[in-house]
């Protein structure tokens, strides 16, 4: 194939002939994994700035293939585009019909709660708390666990630490589950900045272990996206007994797994979401204690990952969804909101020959056939 290169030149890549084959598997027992899935957009009905529309198949089904290897599924977090084009009433349903879902198989499910139906500034705190309160009551009488996601409007609205523990004190006293608290940084999100009341980052480390400290029993772990390994490291080992540390960093999720002689993290990536088969084989060499196994099959795949999460950071999805598509699990390249325009070719290009060169299309030949397709739509001849 012919495949773009960001310098405008073409260079050949030879796709891979035979699949490699990842069998279905029973959960890892040695660390909590859970894939952030994304949503399939119906084509039909798909057009910027209108609320979102799902196809409904497509995007159970693509849960259904995280569960049969063994990961649980992180819905509606920001990898189904919450903030990005998945409106408030398309998430609620989404909870609703994959908690469904995850009752029938035996699957976990965490969903995400915030307070992404405020359109507009929120005016105080009671707002923002009357917000979380609705999305948190959703999530619980779905069943599922909740994730607390960090919140634009408390960010724009919050005049210092003290606003964050109120609000998150409030949310979590009343929550019928031990909660996963989500501190999603801003390369992931702009508007996030200065999260827990200080655009300082040692700073905002504490008010937010200090809040975890605050309330045992009521946080069962913590996600942390930052893409900054020490700093995950770092508050993990001082986080209380029995809270666990979630990783959602998409660079350095090898060794953040594999852990240390301290401790290990726990694992809700985004970049699960392609992943998945080798994410949950290598994670089941863990449980055996096979550390070099892991880290043979993770390992190559950070290049990869590096690629779909480069800056800006929070296209992301347009890789992820790209790769669903190569790899059959859905019809076309469309995204809620017309996400897909989000890369450029030659991003997509790249990503394609990555995910060929890891095997993780079940269908060489299929994944070849539809990249060929998208690149003659820009003019690029085979």
């Amino acid at each position: 194939m012919r495949l773009p290169r960001e310098d405008g030149t073409l260079h050949d890549h030879h796709p891979r002939a035979d699949p490699v084959r990842h069998h279905p598997g029973p959960p890892p027992r040695s660390r909590a994994v859970l894939a952030a899935a994304h949503v399939v957009a119906d084509p039909n009905r798909t057009a910027a700035g209108t609320p979102a529309a799902l196809d409904w198949d497509a995007t159970l089904a693509f849960r259904r293939h995280l569960w049969s290897h063994g990961l649980g599924v992180a819905e509606a977090m920001d990898t189904a585009q919450r903030g990005m084009g998945l409106d408030w009433p398309t998430a609620a349903e989404l909870i609703g019909r994959s908690a469904a879902e995850a009752r029938a198989v035996g699957g976990r499910i965490v969903c995400g709660a915030g307070t992404d139906q405020l359109t507009a500034p929120a005016r105080d705190l009671a707002e923002v708390v009357a917000a979380y309160e609705e999305q948190l009551a959703v999530v619980e009488d779905s069943g599922a666990q909740p994730v607390l996601m960090a919140s634009r409007a408390l960010a724009a609205l919050a005049r210092g630490p003290e606003d964050y523990a109120q609000v998150y004190g409030h949310l979590l006293r009343q929550s019928a589950r031990p909660a996963v608290l989500h501190w999603l940084g801003p390369m992931f999100d702009p508007a996030l900045t200065g999260y827990w009341g200080s655009a300082d980052l040692g700073a905002a480390t504490e008010t937010f272990l200090d809040l975890v400290a605050a309330h045992p029993g009521k946080v069962d772990g913590v996600k942390v996206s930052f893409l900054d390994a020490g700093h995950e490291v770092a508050l993990r080992r001082r986080l209380p007994d029995g809270v666990r540390c979630y990783t959602g960093d998409d660079f350095h999720y090898p060794e953040l797994i594999d852990g240390d002689d301290h401790g290990s993290s726990h694992a809700l990536l985004g970049v699960f979401d392609p992943l998945a088969p080798l994410a949950a084989e290598g994670v089941r060499r863990l449980d055996t204690g096979d550390h070099e196994g892991f880290r043979a099959l993770l390992d190559p795949t950070v290049e990869l990952a590096r690629h779909l999460f480069r800056d800006p950071t929070r296209y992301y999805k347009t890789g992820v969804v790209l790769l669903a598509w190569l790899a059959g699990h859905q019809s076309h390249f469309t995204m809620v909101g017309g996400l897909q325009s989000a890369r450029s070719l030659p991003h997509l290009a790249r990503a394609y020959q990555l995910a060929d060169g890891l095997g993780l299309f079940p269908d060489p030949g299929l994944a070849r056939s539809r990249m060929a397709s998208l690149l003659s739509v820009f003019g690029v001849s085979q």
